[in-house]
This record gives structure tokens, C-alpha cells and sequence, in this order.
């Protein structure tokens, strides 16, 4: 499910990119994919590395996995805003929405897969 809902926050992103970039132009377009970046790359780190070890009886790594992953989740982000501000010319306003964008997308995740109940 993880990569499922890393592939619906991709398609908004590039989707609200396009909508940026065929309203307010190249740089609007370009910065929506920046925050779309800086979101999902994240996340697409943190289910790598807490659902490598998938399973009842390796629980333990899970959660080790699943505390590193946040960690280093966390610190992606911190290092993509850092690149964003400080290295390339971005128009803020569509960095923040696709920003928020995709995190909102990750938020209503349990909402929009919903699974059947077993049992």
C-alpha cells in the first residue's frame, strides 16, 4: 500500500505541476515539483526501509527499521527545504501547495484505500 499511495501523491504532484506551469509558468510549474519532491522523496525512503523486513518474525527489525526510517525521513526533509531555499529560484506559493498537497494525500491515505474487513 505504501508504494500505492506514493504513486497517487506522485500524479497530483505532476498533475498540480502542470496546472502551475500552463497558468503561472515554467518557474511556477518547476516549484510545484520541488515541494512535490520534497515530500514524496521522503516518504519513498521511509517505506523502504520500514517494510524491508516484512513479517511476524522479524518484528523486531521492523520497528527498529520503522524508527530509523522516520529519522532519516525527518532529515530529508529538512535537507530538501535547505536545498530549495538556499540553491534554486522557486516561487514559493506552489511549493507549499504541492507541498501540503501531497502530505494531505498521505494523511487521507487510510480514507482513500480502504480495505475490507477479514474475518
Amino acid at each position: 500500500m505504501a508504494y500505492k499511495l506514493i504513486s497517487m501523491q506522485i500524479l497530483a504532484v505532476v498533475l498540480a505541476a502542470f496546472v502551475f506551469l500552463m497558468t503561472t509558468g515554467t518557474k511556477a510549474g518547476y516549484s510545484a515539483l520541488c515541494g512535490g519532491v520534497v515530500a514524496i522523496f521522503p516518504n519513498f525512503v521511509f517505506a523502504t526501509l520500514a517494510f524491508r523486513n516484512a513479517g511476524a518474525s522479524a518484528a523486531k527489525e521492523v520497528l527498529i527499521d520503522f524508527f530509523r526510517g522516520e529519522a532519516l525521513k525527518l532529515v530529508l526533509v529538512i535537507v530538501l527545504f535547505w536545498v530549495v531555499f538556499n540553491l534554486l529560484d522557486v516561487i514559493y506559493l506552489p511549493l507549499f501547495v504541492t507541498y501540503v498537497m501531497a502530505i494531505v494525500l498521505h494523511w487521507l491515505s487510510p480514507l482513500i484505500f480502504k480495505s475490507e474487513k477479514v474475518g
